[in-house]
Parts: C-alpha cells; structure tokens; sequence
C-alpha cells in the first residue's frame, strides 16, 4: 500500500495503484498498470473528500481516509466526475460517514441516482459557486464533455491548486513518483498522450473551452485523478492539453499498414525507406494487425503526416483497416498529408474505401495513389518513391522538432 502523500498542509493524497487491470474501461490496454487519485482538504472547520475511486480499491482506500481524518469527521464529499473508477467507493464512504454532505452539480445528481439511488444529503453548485472549509476555499468551475457531460473542476483558492478530473490525466501505475518531477518526460509524450487522445481528444473543442475559463486563475499544482501531480511545472501539461487539443501536430511521418502475406508490406516499406533518405527523421512504421488502435491514434496525432496502407479483402479494405479509419472519423482527426497505399488479386475496393475516408475527413491527398495488382513491381516501387519525395516536399516547409525523453 503506498502512503498517504502530503502535498500541502492542508492537502493530502489518498491515492491508489493499480497494476492486475489489463484494459482500462475493458478496451484501452495498460501494461504500465494506472492510478487513482483522490484527496483530502482539511479546512479549520471543515473536511473535503475530492473524488473517490474504482470499488475494487476500497479496502485500502478506507483505510487511508480513516487513518488521515483521525478524529476529524468526513464534513464534505466533492464529485467532480461520476465515472465508477472515481465514483466507486461513494456508497461505502457514505455507509461510513453518514452525515457527509455530497457536493456535485445537476447532472452529476442524476448520474448518482441512477448509480448509486443516492438523492439525500446533496448540494447543488453552479459555476463559480464557493466553498467555505474554514480558511479553505474550494471554487468550482463547471467543464462539460471533459470528458463526460457532469465533470468539473474543483480549485483550492489558497493553495492555487486545481483538482482537475480526469482532465491532465493519464495511463500509469506511479511508480514511487508521485509528482512531475519525479516522473519521466518519456511517461508524458507516451502514456499521457494516449490517455488524452483516447479518453479526451474527441472532445478538443471542450478542452479549449475549459482552458478559456481556466485561464484566469493562477494554478501552481494540478491534482488530476490519474497520473502525476503537477507541481513543478502545471504550466507544462496545460500547454500540452492546448497544443493536443487544437490538433497542432509535429513533422513527422507515420505508415499504418495491414499485409496478409507481405505484398503490401513491401510497399509501406519502400515508402519509409525513401521519406529517411531523404532526410525525415521521425518515421514510424505501424503493423495495424499486431498493434492495438489505442497506440495507432496516439502516433496519428502526434505527426502530420499519414500513410495508408491496406490489401482488398473479400472485394472492401482489410477489416482492421477500415476499424481505423472508422475510429479516425469518429474521434474527428483532422488536418493530414495523407498516401494511400493498396494491393489487390482479381478484384479492387480498399482504394475506393481509402480514398472516401480521405475525402469525408478533408485530408490533403499527395500522389500519386499507388495500387498494385498482387504483388509491387519495379514501376510500383518507384512510384512509391516519387509519393514519398511529394510527402517530404510537403513538410520541408514544417520545423523538425526532435522526440525526446529526459
């Protein structure tokens, strides 16, 4: 059981790893495990318990409350996302503490009756609606669809801290690190991101409206309900969530394919082979069949150009492929220099689904188009090379910026 963690006098952390979960919401793989974060404020007057986490957590997690209010009773229950990795734990700490008084907004009431049939001891806020803990204020900012339609922020007028949901979030057991600067950039530009760009990213438009009101506050430390706590540098990951959220990608070139028997392959291949030589350094090469979606949008949305690769199967596109491109719609991945790659035997129609996908999302198509008849011959594989130099003529005009992890 990792301690309870003091991050100001008034501030403790009562988090919990988890490390036996394989699919985070039973569909994101988590091989680095995650955390959830909860917190308790002590006012002079009065207590405040921010989110509570997953119910299989709970035996632990009673026992850090109790053991952090010693003879203080539990005065306040603050919700600021009804998900049940947060939310879990409520009927217990209600059972516990009977008199505790639920904080949320309207709809994050008619998400806890329909959980948890609680609909006693509720206070209602608004936007901008205060807190008065005793020389501690808790100011609620309302942040809908970030990322479900109840979830808002709750921020420590005081400390200038922001307990944040879900939002600056990410995958992640903490690994003895329990703030950013214990943490690895690496963790940052990986497992954060592709929490964002699963769990968040849909919602961009939303997260530009939250940064917008945030804006005026001054935060020096960021509690989110996964991941690190972000003391040393929140100005840090608030940047990242602009950056991510406007879709504002880096130069770089990602190649997603599908081949079920390596024709197709050879022309994804060719492709990088080419774009390298001629002076692109960050280049990813991504077999769609042995690599979970999760990871594929993450690469996706980091760089701005994409190459499509994918065989006709059953006269449309491979089933995985057309999985992604679905996913790509629906999440509204915009703005990408795109290549289209295709092999057929007898009869075509994974070109067609490519390019009608392309069309749909308003991508910026390069030729030439290139589809091959079973297997890629000479005039096939420099075809390919003239793609490549097109898509690298596109993105001369765009600043290399360089991965790298601390």
């Amino acid at each position: 059981m990792l301690d309870t963690i003091k991050i100001t006098d008034s501030v403790k952390w009562l988090g919990s790893n988890d490390r036996t979960t394989h699919l985070f919401e039973s569909l994101w793989p988590i091989p680095e495990g995650v955390c959830y974060n909860t917190y308790l404020v002590s006012g002079a007057e009065k207590t405040a318990l921010i989110d509570t986490l997953k119910a299989q957590n709970i035996s632990e997690y009673i026992t850090k409350l109790k053991t952090t209010l010693a003879d203080r009773k539990l005065d306040y229950l603050i919700i600021n996302h009804m998900e049940p990795d947060h939310s879990g734990a409520i009927p217990m700490v209600q059972e516990l503490y009977p008199e505790v008084t639920i904080v949320g907004n309207k709809t994050t009431f008619d998400m806890l009756a329909n959980f948890y049939n609680v609909t006693q001891n509720l206070l209602m806020v608004k936007d901008g609606d205060t807190l008065d803990l005793g020389e501690k204020t808790l100011k609620f900012y309302l942040t809908p669809m970030l990322h479900w339609p109840e979830t808002m922020m709750s921020y420590l007028v005081e400390e200038k801290l922001l307990f944040s949901g879900d939002a600056f979030g990410g995958f992640g057991a903490l690994d003895g690190g329990i703030f950013d600067d214990e943490v690895s950039t690496c963790y940052v530009d990986n497992e954060i991101m592709r929490y964002f760009t699963n769990i968040v990213g849909k919602y961009g438009a939303m997260v530009q409206a939250a940064l917008k009101k945030l804006a005026p506050l001054e935060v020096k430390t960021i509690c989110s309900t996964h991941g690190p706590i972000w003391r040393s540098k929140p100005e840090h990951i608030i940047a990242k969530y602009d950056q991510w959220s406007k879709q504002e990608a880096d130069r770089g070139v990602v190649i997603v394919y599908c081949s079920m028997y390596g024709n197709t392959e050879h022309l994804a291949d060719r492709v990088a082979r080419k774009l390298v030589a001629a002076g692109e350094e960050n280049v990813q090469v991504i077999n769609a069949a042995t690599t979970h979606v999760s990871y594929i949008i993450n690469e996706i949305w980091k760089y701005n150009a994409l190459v499509l690769a994918a065989p006709t199967y059953n006269l449309s596109i491979f089933p995985t492929m057309k999985f992604i491109l679905e996913y790509m719609e629906d999440y509204g991945v915009k703005d990408k220099i795109t290549g289209l790659l295709s092999s057929y035997s007898w009869s075509g129609g994974a070109m067609k689904k490519m390019k009608d996908a392309v069309e749909k999302l308003k991508w910026e198509l390069t030729e030439p188009v290139i589809e091959v008849k079973s297997a890629a011959k000479e005039a096939d594989f420099l075809a390919c090379d003239r793609l490549a130099l097109a898509i690298h003529d596109k993105l001369e005009k765009i600043p290399l910026n360089k991965p790298g992890c601390e």
